[in-house]
């Protein structure tokens, strides 16, 4: 999720998705104020330098960088014989027009259609009753499939392409659109914590290139909640700042929530950033440990204390509870008893998401955004390798590998000049290492809960809100979603400004690194400007050197590959930025074509196009329809997706005459 620039969104929808983090009238006290470096200042002096030697030079050079071994990554594109340029694609399409931000509906290019996988309560669970938006009750919701999907994977389990499981992330709720008005209100903030969280669902097909459908009341479906049980490892599990009066041991977490994006591992796990958390407690706002966080007096407009006191951390029993989320989690989806795991080796911000990669001497690496203007990009190293194969030994370690390893941090500078190249240069700066703290005044477990702080103790790269970040299993480069910072140029300054593009970023950018010699666990990187997002007859824009038409693209959130090595980008921000619905974009990253974006398609009114999968030799796109018709109301709805009961008509089973979040598949027809 977005989330920080929403532009002629309401004030109470801004406060509903990310707290008052989002508020452009009113300053913000999460907005990192230390002194350290800015990514504009940096980008500027590489963009000066690749205008002189030119563009083409440094694309070329780009694709010299020697390939990384191939790591299998389920459920995902990754690289297969065949793949590569001089034929045609398997998913060919002709870039669609911009949506206008007033259709309510999916486009898709001419050759395509588009089909609901699953909406919003419809039941997974054995036993779950139908859809009744009228009359949802916490127990009902709890069976059925949680409301704002966010991440998503397909994950086929069956040789021949028939099983497949789906998992997926439900960020938030939108209580105004949810819940009919008179619902009582402890009703509906126990429906509530049971949208959020995690689904696991099973779908079926008769053959490969055929569309999903899912299996209501499989063995292996599971609804993660906010009061799911979670187990905390890693060096800060136990630690007092951790415990409170309902967990004295400081190891078990009772849920998680506003989970954003993730990745799905080589050995098959799910991981979920959780995001915004801050928004959900009642703090009180004087520690800077707090603030740093976004945690304030003010932030709870949800008033959950009301029903569980353990959102109010302003008392001495759950002054921790904060603490306990905020962390990367990890979900088996194939074993519906195991208890999900939250990583604390991996530090606690506002994760977007973690991607993982198998670096060539096979420990595990996994790169992570900070989703907040200033914050920062970080890295983790497992501490032990990978071990191949799927024996139930292997799977047991492989299990281990987020549980111990080292955390950086980045930062970047603009004076790598390399055979007249212009390639910025960066460091990865060590916040643990060995299982030691390397922040002067931090032990080891400050770190992991205070990760925001330690990292600005070492003067890393202020960036513009790093959202998703992936590595290429094709190449082995990064690329860093920066969605956007309208605020860039302003801090240290009073009030409002009306800045330039650039300057204020209302559209965003794609940053590409390329690891040390090929080692994703050496300090050393480079990177490159890949894309630097708006319409392209906009001043500032560049397309990672090509200069034909392409779709015009803003905010970019999150990203994936296909099986091409091809990046495709979904973005959220598009109708405040350029004035279009939000959708999909397919974006070469090497060959002639290097940097040329092309619209797959857009989602309706009101949405963001949330959790790509690529399924491009199966024929299939997916995404996650995210709060379509999100500034609507229970009375009146600005979307009627997916099911389209007309204003005044009666929705049949299982239907909602409003919107639903909802997963889609995109086939080919022809």
């Amino acid at each position: 999720m977005a989330g920080q620039t929403h532009g002629n969104r309401s004030a109470v929808t801004c406060h509903l998705r990310c707290g008052d983090a989002c508020f452009q009238a009113v300053p913000n006290p999460t907005q990192n104020t230390s002194e350290t470096s800015y990514f504009r200042d940096v980008a500027t002096k590489v963009l000066s330098r690749r205008s002189v030697v030119g563009t083409g030079v440094a694309a070329a050079a780009l694709t010299a960088v020697p390939a990384l071994p191939a790591a299998a990554k389920p459920g995902t594109g990754g690289p297969k014989p065949g793949g590569g340029h001089g034929h045609r694609h398997p998913l060919p399409f002709t870039a669609i027009a911009p949506a206008a931000t007033t259709v309510d509906d999916v486009t898709v290019p001419v050759g395509y259609r588009w089909d609901p996988i699953l909406r919003w309560g419809d039941p997974i669970l054995r036993g779950a009753p139908a859809f009744d938006g009228a009359r949802q009750t916490p127990e009902a919701q709890a069976g059925q499939f949680g409301y704002n999907n966010d991440y998503l994977d397909i994950i086929e389990t069956s040789r021949n392409g028939t099983r497949a499981l789906l998992v997926c992330n439900h960020e938030y709720t939108n209580e105004g659109i949810m819940f009919p008005p008179g619902t009582d209100p402890a009703t509906v903030i126990r429906t509530a914590w049971a949208a959020h969280g995690m689904s696991v669902v099973e779908l079926r097909r008769r053959r490969r290139g055929e569309r999903w459908t899912y299996v209501p009341g499989a063995p292996l479906n599971r609804r993660i909640t906010l009061d799911t049980p979670f187990a905390v490892d890693g060096p800060a599990a136990g630690s007092d700042l951790l415990k409170t009066a309902a967990d004295a041991t400081g190891r078990t977490v009772r849920g998680t929530m506003n989970n954003c994006a993730g990745g799905t591992t080589p050995w098959g796990t799910v991981l979920s950033g959780e995001e915004n958390f801050n928004q959900y407690f009642r703090a009180t706002g004087t520690d800077p440990r707090e603030s740093r966080y976004g945690l304030s007096p003010t932030q709870d407009s949800r008033n959950w204390r009301s029903v569980d006191p353990r959102w109010d951390a302003t008392t001495a029993d759950f002054r921790n509870e904060p603490n306990r989320f905020g962390w990367i989690v990890e979900v088996d989806p194939t074993d519906p008893t195991s208890t999900p795991v939250k990583h604390t080796a991996m530090g606690r911000f506002k994760h977007e998401g973690a991607n993982v990669i198998v670096n060539r001497d096979g420990r595990v690496v996994a790169y992570m955004g900070d989703d907040e203007r200033f914050d920062y990009l970080y890295r983790f190293v497992s501490r032990d390798r990978m071990q191949p194969g799927n024996s139930p030994r292997a799977r047991r370690h492989n299990l281990t590998l987020l549980s111990e390893g080292d955390l950086s941090v980045a930062r970047f500078t603009g004076d790598g000049l390399e055979d007249g190249v212009s390639d910025g240069t960066g460091e990865w700066i060590p916040l643990t290492r060995g299982g030691r703290s390397m922040v002067p005044g931090f032990t080891v477990e400050e770190v992991l809960v205070y990760t925001r702080l330690a990292a600005d103790v070492v003067q890393p790269t202020k960036m513009d809100r790093p959202e998703d970040v992936e590595p290429s299993l094709r190449s082995g480069r990064v690329y860093v979603a920066c969605t956007n910072n309208t605020d860039r140029g302003k801090v240290g300054k009073e009030g409002p400004t009306e800045p330039n593009p650039r300057a204020a970023n209302k559209d965003g950018h794609v940053v590409e690194l390329v690891p040390g010699h090929g080692d994703h666990t050496t300090d050393a990187f480079t990177w490159n400007l890949f894309l630097i997002c708006g319409d392209a007859a906009s001043a500032g824009t560049y397309f990672g050197g090509w200069t034909g038409p392409v779709s015009p693209i803003s905010c970019p959130d999150n990203v994936a590959f296909d099986s091409e090595g091809n990046l495709w980008v979904s973005t959220d921000g598009q109708p405040s930025a350029i004035r279009v619905s939000d959708g999909l974009f397919k974006v070469p990253v090497e060959g002639p074509e290097r940097g040329r974006v092309q619209q797959f398609l857009a989602v309706p009114s009101g949405a963001e196009t949330c959790g790509p999968v690529i399924h491009d030799r199966d024929g299939s796109v997916f995404v996650a329809v995210q709060h379509p018709g999100e500034d609507g109301s229970w009375a009146a709805p600005q979307s009627r997706f997916p099911d389209y009961v007309p204003a005044g008509g009666t929705p049949g089973a299982g239907q909602f005459a409003g919107p639903r979040p909802t997963v889609v598949q995109v086939t080919r027809t022809r």
